[in-house]
């Protein structure tokens, strides 16, 4: 199959198991704490791929173990924590359209730090996107009385770690194949993910039937949505673009919001507004 088409097919997947992602965060959270949902997450995801490429970890050279580590840090662990936070305040459809600002951020980063050339139109997609952003903040604010625009600076802090992710994978890692990234990556993650969930009251919560279906959710997650989802997103980073690689946010808040209405959620009419104005950024931000 074609590269053109094949990228498509990635994409695809992509969307469908991300935008999943946001209501099994939710799900975990009934019986687990944001740190907690955060490390299982990386635990499961790290143990699946030590189990299916650990041979992979061979190709990685010594010098490249660096960026490994590296990118390991902005495309999983700091954006695991922080989704996981953010939605103990802020419903799981809203953090999957604030998750659309990761190819505006790719493009700022792509600019400011690596390089990238870049239109006008892009330029105005990326402050599309900000105002957009801005509704959804405010708006959330005012609807709920309390301080979760906070809460939505996470996500946004999220999307920048992204950024920084698929710029540094695209630059360093372009010739590593995707398996050898993504278990690399959680090789790394492993200790320190384990050490973290070792510091929480897991151990005394772990027998209830709450608990434990949370966890359930969560090794989904982490297996699906971490695991194989990564080793897809790699290889789509390196078949194409870093900024076509993240359009799959396009995507991702449709079968996210799908989701939400299933679990009782919905958007103001303000909230939709800012929704379709952040796509809008998105589209002009991506479009070539």
């Amino acid at each position: 199959m074609e590269t053109k088409q094949l990228k498509w097919i990635y994409l695809t997947i992509l969307s469908l198991i991300w935008g999943s992602s946001f209501i099994l965060i939710k799900k975990g959270l009934i019986g687990l704490s944001a740190v907690q949902v955060g490390s299982f997450r990386i635990i499961f995801a790290a143990l699946f791929l030590l189990i299916v490429g650990f041979n992979s970890l061979k190709k990685i050279s010594r010098r490249q173990w660096k960026f490994v580590a590296i990118t390991s840090l902005f495309g999983t662990f700091i954006p695991a924590y922080l989704f996981a936070i953010a939605e103990t305040q802020v419903n799981s459809s809203i953090v999957a359209i604030l998750n659309s600002l990761t190819p505006l951020n790719t493009l700022i980063l792509g600019i400011i730090a690596f390089g990238i050339q870049f239109q006008k139109r892009q330029v105005l997609g990326v402050f599309v996107g900000l105002v957009g952003c801005l509704l959804l903040v405010l708006s959330g604010d005012s609807a709920s009385g309390t301080q979760n625009y906070l809460y939505v600076l996470l996500v946004v802090i999220a999307t920048l770690s992204y950024a920084i992710n698929v710029n540094l994978i695209k630059k360093y890692l372009h010739d590593l194949n995707s398996v050898s990234i993504t278990t690399g990556n959680f090789a790394v993650l492993l200790l320190p993910a384990l050490i973290i969930l070792s510091t929480t009251d897991i151990s005394q919560k772990i027998h209830f039937a709450e608990t434990q279906h949370s966890i359930l959710f969560v090794a989904i997650l982490g297996v699906l949505g971490t695991g194989i989802a990564n080793i897809l997103f790699f290889k789509l980073i390196q078949m194409s673009s870093p900024v076509f690689a993240t359009s799959v946010t396009y995507l991702i808040p449709i079968v996210a919001f799908f989701w939400g209405l299933l679990d009782n959620e919905f958007l103001t009419p303000i909230q939709s507004v800012g929704a379709f104005i952040i796509l809008i950024g998105v589209y002009l931000s991506a479009k070539k």
